[in-house]
């Protein structure tokens, strides 16, 4: 019987994609934690870990309406919430992680650009 590592693959996949953005974050100097979990995972708009509700409630929520907006103009469509999370499956293709992190990149200078 062949083996299936489906959630090993989802869970190293997650991590090239939720690298991926935080070096983006990273490059435009906007603070984010990138929680991620198998296959979800989602940003928030803080320097501090985010670990529970009441942390989740003090990060920048301006922030994350423009980094959703400026997404979702790119072609990258996300929860419109970050109290939802994202998820990844293996359908998703390098050029698809390529495309979000590209349009990361300028979502996340729109957001350095808005402070």
């Amino acid at each position: 019987m062949k083996e299936n590592n489906v959630c090993a693959a989802l869970t190293k996949r997650n991590a090239e994609l939720t690298d991926a953005l935080k070096a983006a974050a990273d490059a435009a100097g906007v603070a984010v934690q990138v929680p991620r979990l198998g296959s979800m995972f989602t940003v928030f708009f803080s320097e501090k870990e985010v670990t529970n509700y009441d942390d989740a409630v003090t990060c920048d929520q301006d922030a994350f309406r423009i980094y959703f907006h400026s997404m979702l103009e790119q072609g990258i469509y996300l929860p419109p919430s970050q109290f939802e999370t994202n998820f990844i499956s293996l359908a998703h293709s390098d050029e698809d992680f390529a495309k979000t992190a590209a349009a990361a990149k300028v979502a996340f200078t729109k957001v350095a650009e808005s402070k």
